[in-house]
């Protein structure tokens, strides 16, 4: 089963981490979100993946090309005889493949862009910005139980801001640091695809996904949520970046299950 990755977006509210990044490519904990999004997608068995590039995905294509001289210590005989490789790595049974999906596409656009490399009946998809621990089997097999077009996984992620609890007099009760957003769900991404959803995308560079598409599947009752009440976080800010390299620091990352 494939896992197709959004990562073709300009990344514009992180540009003050780097500016020479494309977002999947900032590093968390020394490697890519990027990677960490499909190391975490590999160690629950899926491994295929066709990533939708767009902006700098040649920075993308690069790293994976080269990927045991970034990732590997390693001795360089300089009359070109040979490159001697101290370790392994725990990534050979991958196979990805590169998709252009156009500098400006947008999200629905780049998906029905990648097609013709999909092809079994059920696929995955998410974003190449955004780690979670979300428990895999179970979301596929809430999809298959349900024979919908689409699942999305909603998640509840923490506020922004601290909530303070006061009753009239002013006198506060409570202080939560970190509360939970207390409103609706919010997609997360991790989605499970069949084949059909095909049928409401075209490669026009204007599609948003998450617009026509969704609320056309919506309105045929082709579109299921799962719930995911556990730790989701994406990367849109330099706050988010810090957050989630803070959480590494502390041996208290929840997605990180390859330890």
């Amino acid at each position: 089963m494939k896992v197709a990755i959004l990562c073709g977006g300009f990344g514009t509210r992180i540009r003050d981490v780097s500016q020479e990044l494309p977002k999947p490519m900032v590093p968390i904990g020394g490697r890519p979100i990027l990677w960490h999004v499909m190391k975490y997608y590999a160690v629950h068995g899926f491994n295929e993946f066709v990533l939708c590039l767009g902006y700098k995905g040649d920075v993308i294509k690069d790293y994976f090309l080269n990927y045991q001289a970034h990732t590997s210590d390693f001795t360089l005989s300089l009359d070109g005889s040979a490159i001697a490789y101290h370790r392994g790595h725990d990534e050979r049974d991958w196979k990805i493949t590169f998709a252009e999906t156009g500098l400006n596409t947008m999200t629905g656009g780049r998906v029905a862009r990648i097609q013709r490399y999909v092809d079994a009946d059920t696929f995955m998809l998410t974003y190449g910005d955004g780690v979670g621990d979300v428990d895999l089997a179970a979301l596929l097999a809430f999809h298959r139980s349900h024979g919908k077009a689409m699942t999305v996984t909603g998640v509840r992620p923490p506020g922004r801001f601290g909530e303070v609890d006061a009753n009239d007099d002013g006198l506060i009760g409570g202080f939560n640091e970190k509360p939970q957003t207390t409103g609706g769900w919010i997609s997360g991404g991790f989605f499970v695809c069949d084949r059909r959803v095909f049928d409401y995308l075209d490669p026009r560079e204007d599609l948003v996904l998450e617009r026509e598409p969704m609320r056309k599947l919506v309105a045929d009752g082709e579109l299921m949520l799962y719930r995911h009440q556990d730790f989701w976080q994406c990367m849109d800010t330099y706050r988010d970046y810090k957050l989630l390299e803070g959480l590494i620091d502390a041996g208290e990352a929840p997605w990180i299950t390859w330890r």
